[in-house]
């Protein structure tokens, strides 16, 4: 890994969409993990928002939806194999 996972970084208004695993993704897999924790747990969109991504799901509804969306799919693609482009990375980059 090139960045460090982080506690409780700021995220961005969307995640990344391509195939390789980025520092942004380095730098968020808790969030991507509490994502996926609070989605399997049925938590409710906007407090998972406020409370993970630190976004106003009342202000900003709308921006703050695609936000979560975008981040959830990012994190359900990394846990359903996008995590093994890490392994081919980490090969291809000689780490």
């Amino acid at each position: 890994m090139y960045a460090r996972a982080r506690l409780d970084p700021d995220v961005e208004d969307e995640a990344p969409t391509g195939p390789d695993i980025t520092p942004y993704d380095e730098q968020h897999y808790v969030t991507y993990l509490r994502l996926l924790d609070a989605s399997r747990d049925g938590a409710d969109w906007a407090e998972v928002s406020r409370i993970v991504l630190r976004r106003d799901p009342i202000a900003e509804e709308l921006r703050t939806r695609h936000c979560w969306e975008s981040h959830l799919v990012r994190a359900e693609w990394l846990s359903k194999g996008g995590y093994r482009r890490i392994l081919e990375q980490a090969v291809r980059d000689g780490r």
